[in-house]
């Protein structure tokens, strides 16, 4: 994790102390449901809720010293625990094995960690749709291959942004549901050393469903999907940050981020204002799908378990998380600020003597008789004329020249196929699918 790209809410999630903090929930509510069942004492559970009730100083650096004793994380917290709480905490973990407080903390991490990001997209969805609203009928240029295409507004650019991040939403939520379930089944899966109703019982006091078959590892298919949704939505966030970065170009220049006062865009040239932060969203979107391949790479463990995946769990969901979390925060602000130039646009949308016509006009031809073939090399020949003087001839006023468009359709019939307005008249209905 790289400080200069993290939010507090979503590092504290991953530090040790949080991380410690949940293993004993784990293994206090276990302990709990265990005194029920009759297996331990009533009083071991009191001991452990007693002590935590005093809202102990999780010491991360004695744990450490314990674990360079003895090599394994579970035991050195369990050993710490036993020294604060006394001789009642030797019932704690009974019937259980490390991935039951390993995986199951991971899985509440991941859940806490999803929660933030959704109220992330939430503030994003909202970003995305006042600036839609505000220029649903901004009229710009459609391109297709980086060419000018035909006429779109850019209402209809950011609507597009906004389904696809609500589907993004949507996998996240999936995600989340499906990320979330506890394992408390003791080693190689099989309930053997512990009661399934202690699972049940763990997995609602932390908000978890339970896991069906965990053959004492959480099945990693589960974390690979996860970890698959936060690429998807780190490519959303590069999508959107390169149609900015386009339009900043010089040559464009319809929207660029906000250049902030006193704000340098360049060491060397005074003038610059350089789209930063949409380049460092295309960044930190490489740096989160990362996080996919190793997850993915996860799923095929050895037999009922190894621990391959744990060192790589412990660099990517941390970092995954962190980057998508501040990634989605930078790119609200870009679009909340972003600043838009409806009259570059229009300058823009009349760069090319009119080609963004032409298949209106092509269209018009075939109904007027012509056969497709005939219509399309008609207009093309006329269009290849004005492409080739860099927009400084009209193609309506090459097409009214030219008798055989003339023969077929009259100068009033084609300046009709020039209506701008044209192009918008669906914009509604585009809303209203995205929008409701």
């Amino acid at each position: 994790m790289v400080p200069r790209y993290a939010r507090p809410q979503m590092t504290a999630l991953w530090e040790p102390e949080t991380k410690y903090r949940i293993w004993f929930e784990i293994e206090a509510h276990a302990t709990q449901k265990l005194a029920d069942l009759g297996v331990v004492p009533q009083s071991a559970a009191k001991a452990l809720w007693d002590w935590w009730a005093t809202n102990p100083a999780i010491d991360v650096a004695a744990i450490d010293a314990i674990e360079a004793v003895t090599k394994h994380d579970v035991i050195a917290f369990l050993d710490w625990v036993a020294r604060e709480v006394g001789e009642e905490a030797r019932f704690m973990h009974q019937g259980m094995t490390s991935s039951d407080v390993l995986d199951t903390t991971l899985s509440v991490q991941l859940a806490r960690a999803s929660d933030i990001l959704l109220a992330d997209l939430d503030a994003l969805l909202a970003a995305i749709k006042t600036r839609a609203e505000e220029h649903k009928y901004t009229p710009t240029i459609g391109r297709s291959h980086g060419i000018h295409a035909e006429p779109v507004t850019f209402g209809l650019k950011l609507a597009q942004a906004y389904a696809e991040f609500t589907r993004c939403r949507a996998r996240l939520l999936a995600a989340r549901a499906e990320i979330a379930t506890c394992a408390i089944s003791g080693a190689v899966g099989t309930f053997a050393n512990v009661d399934p109703r202690v699972e049940e019982y763990v997995a609602a006091q932390l908000g978890l469903a339970i896991e069906p078959v965990s053959t004492q590892v959480i099945p990693r298919d589960r974390h690979a999907m996860f970890f698959a949704t936060l690429g998807v939505i780190a490519s959303s966030i590069e999508r959107l940050a390169v149609e900015i970065r386009h339009l900043q170009r010089t040559e464009v220049l319809e929207a660029e981020e906000y250049f902030s006062p006193g704000q340098k865009g360049s060491s060397a040239m005074p003038h610059k204002r350089n789209p930063v932060l949409t380049e460092n969203l295309t960044g930190l979107a490489r740096v989160v799908r990362s996080a996919v391949t190793p997850a993915l790479e996860n799923v095929a463990l050895w037999h009922e378990r190894d621990i391959s995946h744990s060192s790589v769990e412990r660099y990517i969901a941390p970092d995954a998380t962190i980057t998508l979390d501040f990634a989605l925060v930078r790119l609200t602000g870009v679009i909340e600020k972003l600043l838009i130039y409806p009259e570059r646009m229009a300058k823009n949308l009349n760069r090319m003597g009119g080609l963004i016509h032409s298949q209106r006009v092509l269209l018009a031809l075939t109904q007027a008789g012509l056969t497709r073939d005939d219509a399309y090399r008609l207009v093309q020949r006329n269009a290849m004329k004005v492409w080739e003087s860099d927009g400084q001839l009209s193609l309506l006023d090459l097409l009214k020249a030219d008798a055989e468009v003339t023969a077929a359709l009259s100068p009033e019939q084609l300046e009709e196929k020039f209506d701008l307005a044209y192009h918008f008249k669906q914009v509604d209905t585009i809303f209203a699918r995205v929008f409701g």
